[in-house]
């Protein structure tokens, strides 16, 4: 049975530790690629059994969340806002802090104590009570057990002291209190800072959300972007965003197209030019056609492959989530360890005993460990998606970061792409014969080379063929079939003849496979080629060509930028077993835009495809360039790069923390209500390093 998509929209999670009680319940049910997103609300799946739906909902209600079915319309009550929360517990704590301060002796009342703690305390129940009692009833017990256990100890401990008459000494209420009251403010600081990691995608859903122009029986109405259909024509004038993806039916515009390829430069649009949504037209105005409209336009795919792409774990967070797996039995171990030490080895009073204990159970803070991945990573994709370079997991990041090899295709990822007819051989008599076959079956072609055939040949006396079918031969050529039966083949893969053999020739026209026609084409190198291959080789990083291309052109380019390691005239199969060989050696990338190169792109560790690729290049590959320019190519590195060391920083500092804390808390150091501080300190310190990576200069 195949896999379906699962998505939800949950309410009700205020930080990543709510996020990491979700994905170990729907990893208990068995489901699999779960991505669980707490500020954005929405928790994702696929399971190949849609009947366990119903089971998995009332799983992620009995922790304490709601599952809605229409965010637009849904508006969280006031009553459960985090920042709400943290200012009615704040109302009632700060008296009960100021007998800490001030000598009145009506701050020292123990029922006035108790009065002003308990609203704050069955507000901590309320919170953390439920997600805890849930949390262990799933056999997965979170953070929220510890501040709950913690919190409670102080209360209960000083209600039995108040109901006694014990006297101050027994008194705790502002530490429960306060305990609650910080790590909610942990919660309100951990959700905001969570949601500008996340920017990045929801800065490309507002450029979605724009209004439109349709054009109906000559009247103009204004409609929202969703209500758009294909085949409705719009108006979109200087200074609109384009609202959904189309093509130009009349005008002349220069289209900004920075959001999507970080390319500054506008781009001038005529009539058949595509056009894609949210982009801006800066000056002209143009009536275009929707063609891809709702999910299926560029910006909603990107979107879509970013969501999944922050969901994507790399292998370096599988350290911290085993350690955050375990860790609330191991600290609610110490702190029972902490308290028989201290009250029955140590001589230490009860009260603080259970001082150090809670103190433990406080400061202990797995929610750095969890927060030390994702939001390096969403904020690392999100500074990529705005230099024009989409990573489709957060796994690539790391997979790229120790690269020993790059592995080019030379036409189109090298090369500009765009050739030139150098020499056309055939019987003078036949040539614009042989130039009307020439197009009618490039015409079909999503090839650079074809694209730029056509073009030439456009302008030049040709007599158009009529035909009937036509294919094309990954790393071959096209086949084509016209309406008097002859067949026909143009390509560069097939080279039968001895003239086809020993000639400098690219491509060769076969009819009824007798040779009809040689062809030579060039294309220039970019210009930004060469630099790219340098800093490359600064990087330690071996740069290989791979081309199905003749050798003398692959020799020619590779001596021109410097590149070592040539492999010519190589099939799709062919370029397979060179990827696997180099793969065998390092971390292998492979960046390529053919068909032809699809196979070779998704069996390279890190497979990277040009924007103006094919379709299916784009597919196959784990990173898009959105924009063309060779130098996405060291951004990309560097960004990923970059993002590791992030990674790798944030759980140094989350480990760090807890192996230090946890013993300076056991042998009464810290009191509980540092302690809570500086628990939601250290997720504060792990977002902010995170969140530095948006404006560190890497390149």
């Amino acid at each position: 049975m195949a896999d379906h998509l699962i998505e939800l929209n949950v309410t009700g999670m205020h930080c990543n530790n709510c996020a990491i009680s979700v994905h170990r319940l729907l990893e208990k049910k068995g489901l699999h690629d779960i991505h669980v997103d707490f500020a954005g609300e929405e928790v994702k799946f696929t399971t190949s059994d849609e009947s366990v739906l119903p089971e998995v909902i009332k799983g992620i209600e009995g922790l304490g969340y709601h599952v809605v079915e229409d965010m637009a319309n849904n508006h969280e009550p006031f009553y459960q806002k985090i920042e709400n929360k943290f200012i009615f517990s704040l109302i009632f704590t700060i008296p009960l802090l100021l007998h800490m301060v001030f000598p009145w002796h009506i701050l020292h009342n123990a029922y006035l104590q108790l009065a002003l703690c308990l609203p704050v305390f069955l507000l901590g129940c309320w919170h953390f009570g439920k997600s805890a009692f849930n949390s262990l009833k799933s056999g997965v017990p979170n953070m929220d057990v510890l501040i709950f256990v913690g919190s409670s100890s102080a209360f209960i401990y000083s209600l039995i002291g108040t109901i006694q008459h014990l006297g101050e000494n027994y008194l705790f209420y502002e530490t429960g209190a306060t305990i609650i009251t910080l790590v909610l403010l942990g919660n309100v600081f951990e959700k905001r800072s969570v949601n500008q990691t996340t920017s990045a995608v929801k800065d490309l859903v507002k450029i979605q959300q724009v209004d439109a122009r349709r054009l109906v029986n000559g009247t103009v109405e204004v409609i929202n972007a969703q209500e758009i259909r294909p085949g409705d024509t719009l108006l979109v004038n200087e200074g609109d965003k384009i609202p959904v993806d189309g093509e130009v039916l009349s005008g002349d515009a220069s289209v900004d197209e920075s959001m999507l390829t970080g390319e500054s430069t506008p781009v001038e649009k005529a009539k058949y030019d595509k056009v894609i949504g949210g982009t801006i037209v800066q000056h002209g105005n143009i009536h275009m056609l929707a063609t891809k409209v709702g999910s299926n336009t560029v910006l909603s795919q990107i979107i879509e492959l970013m969501k999944k792409a922050q969901g994507a774990k790399p292998p370096v967070q599988k350290l911290g989530d085993r350690v955050a797996a375990i860790f609330v039995p191991v600290v609610i171990g110490i702190a029972l360890l902490t308290f028989a030490l201290s009250y029955w080895a140590f001589g230490i009073s009860f009260q603080n005993a259970l001082m150090h204990a809670i103190a433990v159970l406080v400061i202990s803070c797995p929610c750095a460990m969890g927060l030390a991945t994702p939001t390096a990573v969403m904020v690392g994709l999100g500074r990529a998606a705005k230099n024009g370079i989409l990573i489709k997991g957060g796994d690539t990041i790391e997979a790229v970061a120790n690269a020993k090899y790059v592995v080019f295709d030379k036409t189109g990822t090298l090369t500009t792409g765009k050739f030139k007819i150098q020499e056309i051989k055939a019987e003078a008599a036949e040539m614009e014969k042989v130039r009307g076959i020439i197009l009618s079956i490039e015409e079909r072609s999503s090839h650079p080379i074809a694209q730029s055939l056509v073009n030439e040949l456009k302008t030049l006396p040709l007599q158009k063929v009529i035909l009937k079918s036509v294919s094309e031969e990954k790393g071959l050529g096209m086949r084509a079939e016209d309406v008097e039966g002859n067949h026909y083949f143009l390509g560069s893969g097939l080279k039968k003849d001895e003239a086809a053999k020993g000639s400098d020739f690219n491509l060769f026209l076969y009819q009824n496979q007798k040779l009809l026609a040689q062809i030579s084409v060039e294309d220039e190198i970019k210009p930004e080629a060469k630099g790219l291959i340098a800093q490359l080789k600064k990087m330690g990083i071996i740069p290989v060509l791979l081309s199905g291309d003749r050798k003398s052109k692959c020799l020619q380019v590779a001596e021109a930028l410097g590149i070592e390691k040539v492999h010519y005239e190589q099939l799709p199969e062919q370029k397979l077993s060179v990827i696997d060989l180099y793969k065998q050696k390092g971390t292998t990338i492979m960046i390529g835009d053919g068909i032809n190169d699809a196979p070779a792109l998704t069996q390279a560790d890190v497979g990277v495809s040009m924007n103006d690729a094919s379709q299916v290049a784009i597919q196959s590959a784990r990173v898009v360039l959105l924009n063309t320019d060779l130098h996405s190519v060291v951004k990309f590195l560097q960004v990923s790069k970059h993002t590791l060391i992030t990674i790798k920083q944030n759980l140094f500092w989350a480990f760090a923390y807890n192996v230090i804390a946890i013993p300076i808390a056991a042998v009464g150091l810290l009191n509980p209500m540092v302690g809570a501080f500086a628990m939601a300190f250290s997720d504060v310190v792990v977002i902010g390093n995170s969140l530095r990576l948006k404006k560190k200069k890497i390149f």
